[in-house]
This record gives C-alpha cells, structure tokens and sequence, in this order.
C-alpha cells in the first residue's frame, strides 16, 4: 500500500483527534486495573472482589458501547464524542471526592465504563474518511489509541504513591480529558460521506445476521482479551510473583505496550494479506502462547510469553475491524458499537475467571488454559465461517482491495 495515497484519502485532523480521544479515554478506562492493588490496603479483597473491580469497568463500556454505537450512527461521531468526554468527568470527579466505601467505589468503576465506550465514535469518526481499502490501517491508528492502557499501568501507582493518595489521580485525570475535548472540538470533524442515520428496525435487521454475530465472537476473545488481561495483569504478577504495586504495573505496561502498538500493524496486514488469513495466524499465536503461562514459568518467560500474547490480541483487533467495514459499511457506526460490545463483554469475563479460579485452586494454571482453550476454539470458527464467506463477500472485496492498493 501507498503510503501517501493513504494520508490523501483522509483528514489528518480528524485521525489525531479520534486517537487522542480513545488514547485518553483508555487511560481513564484502564485505571482502576493497576490501582487495585493499592486501593485493595484500604479495602481489603479476596481474589474474587479484585477480578471484579477491575472488570465492572469493561462492563460498563460494554453497556455503553451500544448506546453510543447508536447515537453515532444517528448524531453522528463527533458529538457523540463529544458527549462521551463530558460524561467520563462524572465518574473521575466522584473518585476523587466522593468514595468511602468498596461499595461506592464499584459504582465509580462501573461508571468509568463511560470512557471505555468511546470506541464505538472515535472508530466510526476515523473510519468514514478513508475507502475500504484504507480502512484496515485508518481504523488501526483511532485504535491504536488503546495504548493509553500504557499510560494507566505506567504512572496511575507512581502517582497514587507521590501523592499519597490513591483517589488523587482521578481528579488528575480530569485535565487531559479536558484538554482532548478543546482540540477534539476544534480539528475534528463528521466525514461528508457518513452513511444516512438508520431506523431501529434497520438495526434489527443487522442483528439478525449471523455475521453480525461472529464479529462479536472473534472481538469478544482479541479485545476482550486484551483489556482483560491489560486491568488484571497487575494483580497477576502482585499475587503470583510477589511483586510491589509499581513493579507489577511495569511489567504489566511492557505487556500491554505490545498489544497497544500492534494493533494498527494487524490492521495493515490484513489489508495486504487478507484479515481471515492474518487472523488466522494471531489466534494460533495467541492460544499457544496462554497454553505456555498456564505452567506458570519465571518471570522473564511469562513476560515474554505474554507480551507475544498480547501483540497477537492486538494486532488481532486491528484485523477483525479491517473486516467489519467489508461486510457492514453502511452499518459501521452500529456494528462498530455492538462489536465493540461484544469485546466488552469478552474483557469483562477475563478477570472473573482467573480471579473465581484461583479462588477455587489456588494457582492460575486451569484460569490460562480455559483462556487458552477459548482462543483455540475461536480459531475453530473463524476456519469454518472464511469458507462461507469467499464464496459470498470475502472474495470480492480482497479481489477489490488487491486492485486499488496495486
């Protein structure tokens, strides 16, 4: 692909303001992940009352994400990230001055699921500008915006530590947040090409494709499995390997750094090789490399084991949304919401699932092997649906990409 027949196809503009906005909103998103382990000396929890907190987060983008997959299709991206800006100051604003309790703080978490919904109109927002073809690497950049996870597991503990306080970094939160929303307001912009705003029964139609619904499988295990293990990993390497709250979180930002940053490269290519075959290729990645932790090696092997784990998820986001556009361009908004959902609802599961079976066992070795296993079986599908697909949609639009990049 071109490099410069890219850049022209789009607006630059509008490219950086859906990256800042999804990079901070899941800065905000991912918080609570390295946190726990602080906020747990003032709240103390069992493994079971952790996984929770740091997956009611990703419930509540989960929720959300519908709703804002919605009102962009019908208010169109901008506003509706607009909207989404100003909303995700409420939960920052009660972490900061208003919990007292582990009570409250799980309505704080939930709410945070406000920031994790941008993904449904930061992709959309990018995505309309550029053709198909362009689509795979345009969406993987807005996206790439997940490396604020980066920013969360990197400085939220150091910040929590220097001040003394770990609500403080909420309200510090506030000001990026703030900041995007200035510029967001200034450079970005609806594309002239967005699709006309649909009728519910419209939307009804495209949940009744199976399509639809595979999408939702094959994001539910690459994102969910991402910004699942992205807010637990901190508590992963707490508990198994006696780390402090900062050592964890570093280790866990080098594994997350890998699935932040490989996600437009999945994009990419998937746009020269095709997204069934790169997918194809990350899920076996990814279900070896979870197989390998479950034996729970040193250290530096489960670090390396999973940050290759992790650039599979990520790169296998980028892919799975190089596809969407193919099959639902005029629904991309609401496809983009209800995928996005779905990976959600993926994230919101992980946690749950180390933390009740390390409850149960006391190790970690059967929570990655069903992780494992669910990835594999996701592999399963993908084989079977790519032999549907070529011969309706598939090849005709990899037949088209291959043209117009060439």
């Amino acid at each position: 692909m071109d490099k410069k027949s890219f850049w022209q196809s789009g607006h630059k503009p509008t490219l950086l303001g859906s990256f800042l906005y999804f990079d901070i909103s899941f800065m905000i998103w991912g918080m609570i992940g390295p946190l726990s382990v602080i906020i747990a000396l003032d709240y103390p929890m069992d493994p079971v009352q952790k996984a929770q907190l740091v997956a009611l987060p990703v419930l509540g983008g989960s929720i959300l994400r519908l709703v804002l997959g919605f009102l962009s299709d019908y208010i169109g991206p901008k506003l509706t990230a607009q909207i989404g800006m100003i909303l995700t100051l409420i939960p920052l604003l009660l972490g900061w001055q208003w919990v007292q309790s582990l009570e409250q703080l799980y309505v704080v978490a939930i709410l945070l699921g406000i920031a994790g919904a941008s993904f449904a109109a930061a992709l959309p927002l990018a995505g309309q500008w550029y053709p198909k073809e362009h689509q795979g690497l345009a969406m993987g950049i807005a996206g790439a915006g997940n490396s604020g996870t980066v920013i969360a597991t990197l400085f939220a503990n150091r910040l929590a530590q220097h001040f003394g306080s770990w609500e403080i970094v909420f309200g510090i939160a506030m000001i990026p947040i703030i900041l995007v929303f200035i510029f967001f307001t200034i450079f970005a912009k609806n594309s002239p090409n967005r699709p006309e705003p649909k009728k519910l029964s419209q939307y009804a139609t495209v949940l009744k494709q199976r399509d639809a619904w595979v999408f939702c499988a094959f994001y539910c295990v690459t994102f969910g499995g991402f910004v699942g293990l992205a807010n637990y990993l901190t508590i992963f390497f707490n508990t198994q390997y006696g780390l402090t709250a900062v050592q964890a979180a570093d280790i866990a930002t080098i594994c997350v750094i890998a699935g932040s940053f490989f996600r437009p490269v999945g994009g990419f290519l998937a746009d020269r090789i095709g997204g069934t075959k790169m997918l194809m290729y990350l899920y076996s990645g990814a279900g070896i490399m979870l197989a390998c932790v479950s034996f729970l090696p040193p250290l530096p092997v489960v670090v390396s084991l999973l940050f290759v784990g992790m650039m599979c998820l990520g790169a296998g986001n980028g892919s799975v949304f190089q596809l969407v556009p193919q099959r639902f361009g005029n629904e991309i908004g609401l496809m983009t919401g209800i995928v996005g959902a779905a990976g959600g609802l993926g994230g919101y599961a992980l946690p749950l699932i180390l933390g009740n079976l390390y409850k149960a066992t006391g190790s970690y070795t059967l929570g990655f092997i069903m992780l494992s296993i669910i990835v594999l079986c996701c592999l399963s599908l993908l084989v079977i649906m790519q032999i549907k697909w070529r011969t309706s949609w598939l090849d005709h639009n990899v037949t088209k990409t291959a043209r117009q990049v060439s």
